[in-house]
């Protein structure tokens, strides 16, 4: 029963959250981009955090589907949520294109290639007029049905981005104990020996960058359900990536919940920043991801989450 007292109580805090903090809606609005985070992160974390393939370019899905869902209603008039398959498939689409060449690289050139593409496609969008151009499209200003998921509450998106969440890391958990997650690990601690014992390396890691895309789009169109709006820099700007991957490393690249645990941390940090500092908050962002990013590297290369591990594992001893 104590195993479980602790995932039980959180669980508890997560579903009351937002009636916690009902009078305080700047703080409903923080728990629904902690959860935000949190579904990117761990679509990140499948390729990066598994299979140790890591991309510096995942904004390329997450704008793919943020501007699926609002070219579906600013050109067709449907509601913008209908666009997240379409994202999804066309992110599928795309990392078998881009993955088949570049996931033969390794170490540091898959990262170079990754940011590649994420850049030649956010320059492309930025002089495309069907997307909007530099200046992005926008959503629906009032909702007309409760498809348009245009809420004046965060709490809404909080309970959706939550249920998103829950299913990724259930997808993520399944893939872990089976075959796939044992090859995937295998791969990252050597991909030669993972070979030479009979894996197809480059047939499950394409997977894992496949499915990784396909939940990146989801988080970009819940994304723009949220805010309404994207443009090239806040659909395909390597911010986003980064993101992800501070967050996955902070709280534990390859760990179930380490991407949750690094936006937990980063997104009100840089929440706390922006209002600090005002438009000068963005500046002081990329000081904060560099200095995590050197501190991960030098302290904590397994993230936050491994020095509990390993406290539970002494304990247990």
């Amino acid at each position: 029963m104590k195993r479980y007292l602790l995932p039980g109580v959180l669980v508890v805090l997560a579903l009351a959250y937002p009636l916690l903090v009902g009078d305080l809606p700047v703080y409903g609005r923080l728990g629904a981009l902690v959860l935000l985070a949190a579904i990117g992160a761990s679509a990140w974390n499948i390729v990066g955090g598994y299979a140790g393939q890591v991309s510096v370019g995942h904004a390329v899905f997450f704008g793919f589907g943020a501007y699926a869902s609002v070219v579906v209603y600013t050109h067709l008039g449907w509601p913008p949520i209908t666009g997240a398959p379409i994202g999804m498939v066309l992110s599928v689409a795309l990392a078998a294109a881009i993955g088949v060449p570049t996931l033969r690289l390794s170490g540091h050139y898959f990262s170079m290639a990754t940011i590649a593409v994420g850049e030649l496609v956010r320059v492309l969008s930025s002089t495309s007029d069907f997307l909007g151009g530099a200046q992005g499209l926008g959503g629906p200003a009032m909702p007309r049905t409760v498809f348009d998921l245009s809420f004046i509450s965060a709490t809404p998106f909080y309970y959706i981005f939550l249920g998103v969440l829950t299913f990724l890391l259930g997808l993520t958990w399944m893939i872990e104990r089976g075959r796939m997650g044992f090859y995937l690990r295998a791969i990252k601690d050597s991909e030669r020996a993972a070979r030479s014992l009979g894996v197809s390396a480059g047939r499950y890691k394409l997977y894992a960058y496949m499915l990784s895309g396909a939940f990146s789009a989801l988080a970009g169109s819940l994304y723009l359900c949220m805010f309404g709006f994207v443009d090239p820099e806040s659909g395909f700007g390597i911010l986003i990536s980064v993101k992800m991957v501070v967050m996955a490393a902070l709280g534990g690249a390859g760990l179930l919940f380490g991407p949750l645990v690094g936006a937990l941390i980063l997104v009100p940090l840089e929440e706390f920043s922006n209002s600090l500092f005002g438009g000068q908050g963005a500046g002081f962002t990329f000081m904060i991801y560099g200095a995590i990013i050197v501190i991960i590297a030098r302290f904590l290369p397994s993230g936050l989450l491994s020095l509990f591990n390993r406290r539970s594992t002494r304990h247990v001893d």
